[in-house]
């Protein structure tokens, strides 16, 4: 049995690793500039897909936060949203 119940969930379980890991870095661990220019085009990407893609999306970090147990991690995934574009943030 596989360890993600489809292609699409263990993308963005990537996806999300690999944006933690880069908004945790320090300077001495990552280049800053080059942390941001991944972020922004990670960022830039997400605001391309669909509106059906963007509510897939949402989705599912909305269901990988529930089931996250590392209390920043959770919180990341769950400002993931309007960090990244995919919705307007509240005012």
């Amino acid at each position: 049995m596989p360890a993600y119940p489809s292609l699409t969930r263990a993308l963005a379980e990537a996806l999300v690793d690999v944006l933690w890991f880069i908004e945790g870095c320090e300077d001495e661990q990552m280049n800053q500039d080059d942390a941001v220019k991944a972020l922004e085009g990670v960022a830039y990407l997400v605001t391309q897909l669909s509106g059906v893609q963007r509510m897939e999306l949402i989705e599912l970090l909305r269901s990988m936060a529930e089931e996250e147990l590392d209390p920043s991690r959770r919180e990341f995934l769950e400002g993931f949203p309007a960090g990244f574009g995919l919705v307007e943030e509240d005012s």
